[in-house]
């Protein structure tokens, strides 16, 4: 049983109506012209990658007017010395052979050893290691073998090293330059000058080098091991470090604690207290922990920080005030040196509007004490006391900073002929005591 059963289909599905068309038979492709019968069947009919040539190009033959031959003939290398002459094939155009020198000759590059007399050697190339013969066969070697030190140590007559071999020659080049020069400043950009060979320096390098390649890897695993402790070492170190320092005052807490010392006692400052060095220093750390950062990005952090506690508007008159003295608000090149210029200015200019708004501030509280009727301004001239005031009981009057509005207020309140303060006269009462008894 099978799943034509399960679904009760027969067995035959296709009907002899529905059997398949007989596919039409394909067209014989044409071989391609300028393509062997045999490279053809092994593609299969498929175009190659590559282009193939055009058949008109492999029957193309040269010019008539130029005849091409290829013929035996000897050549020189003028990079040889001793005048070898030897053969290869040159082609040949219309009977007349390529002249010129040798192609490859100029390939050959040899090394300039400097040369030195009898007198120069016995004036300033004199050596207790160092013989005049052993001198003369290390130069004479330098020549022939292009500076190669293997060489020259492995063919030298005495046992010297490939080091002190160097060293020897190196310091005989460096004296005699400088011993030629009209002075040491002329020769000074000189490599052999200015980096003199270091002999102990190069066998350290050598030894440590040889140390290296002959670890195992297990030593190889303790001293990775050994590097990541010490990396870990060194970076809670600087932690600890950084939270050690202690907090030095920028130029804004300065200009801050002398604006709180030029206030009044017992007055509130409207300023907003300036950044605190605790900023700076957090800043610092923060910046210490990503080891690796851009100088633009630490002025910003530092900008950030030092403008923490001024509010927008205060930020805004900086950064105008920079426009208005001519300088950008973020440096073109940012050295150290120039951030640091940066930050000290804007940091005196914050001081600055500080101090200006402090002094605003006490000018108009100033303002509103000599406006009071607290004390007499000298100005004002002394009303003599009448005889009715000793008397009278002392009723404080209200008093406000604006105090002309409340004698206008009173004035408007009591009208012409309202006054009670005015004293009544006899005619006044009689007449009303004639009007009762009337």
């Amino acid at each position: 049983m099978d799943a034509k059963d399960i679904l009760g289909l027969p067995k035959n599905a296709l009907l002899n109506s529905q059997e398949k068309k007989a596919k039409p038979p394909k067209e014989p492709q044409r071989k391609p012209d300028g393509i062997s019968r045999e490279v053809y069947m092994l593609t299969g009919g498929v175009a190659p990658l590559m282009p193939a040539i055009d058949a008109s190009q492999l029957k193309k033959r040269p010019p008539t007017d130029e005849k091409v031959t290829w013929q035996w003939l000897s050549f020189t290398n003028s990079a040889r010395k001793d005048n070898l002459e030897l053969y290869h094939w040159v082609r040949v155009v219309n009977g007349v052979p390529p002249t010129g020198d040798y192609p490859f000759a100029k390939y050959n590059k040899s090394v300039e050893v400097i040369k030195y007399t009898d007198e120069e050697y016995e004036k300033y190339l004199t050596d207790p290691k160092w013989t005049k013969e052993e001198t003369d066969t290390l130069f004479d070697f330098c020549e022939r073998f292009d500076l190669r030190f293997i060489l020259i140590a492995d063919r030298f007559p005495s046992p010297r090293t490939v080091e002190e071999l160097k060293d020897r020659y190196y310091n005989v080049c460096r004296a005699i330059l400088i011993a030629r020069a009209p002075s040491p400043a002329d020769v000074s950009g000189h490599p052999l000058v200015k980096e003199g060979y270091n002999a102990k320096q190069e066998t350290e390098r050598k030894r440590a080098l040889s140390m290296v390649l002959s670890q195992t890897k297990l030593q190889e695993r303790k001293d990775a091991e050994v590097l990541a402790e010490a990396k870990r070492i060194q970076e809670s170190r600087m932690l600890a470090k950084g939270a050690e320092e202690p907090e030095l005052p920028s130029a804004s807490d300065v200009g801050a604690e002398h604006a709180d010392r030029i206030a009044l006692p017992g007055s509130v400052s409207p300023v907003a207290a300036a950044p605190t060095a605790a900023a700076d220093n957090a800043t610092q750390a923060s910046l210490r922990m990503l080891r690796v950062y851009l100088r633009t990005y630490a002025l910003d952090q530092m900008v950030q920080a030092a403008s923490a506690s001024a509010g927008l508007r205060t930020i805004k008159r900086v950064e105008q005030t920079l426009q208005d003295l001519g300088v950008n608000l973020k440096p073109k090149i940012p050295t150290k040196a120039v951030c640091s210029e940066h930050l000290e200015l804007r940091k005196e200019i914050l001081t600055l509007l500080n101090l200006q708004k402090q002094l605003q501030y006490k000018e108009a509280e100033g303002s509103s004490y000599r406006e009071g009727s607290f004390t007499e301004t000298p100005g004002t001239p002394k009303r003599t006391p009448r005889p009715g005031d000793q008397d009278r009981p002392f009723v404080p009057e209200p008093l406000s900073f604006g105090g002309d509005r409340v004698g206008k207020r009173d004035q408007k309140r009591k009208g012409p002929g309202r006054s009670s303060d005015a004293p009544s006269s006899p005619a006044t009462k009689r007449a009303r005591k004639l009007k009762a008894d009337g």
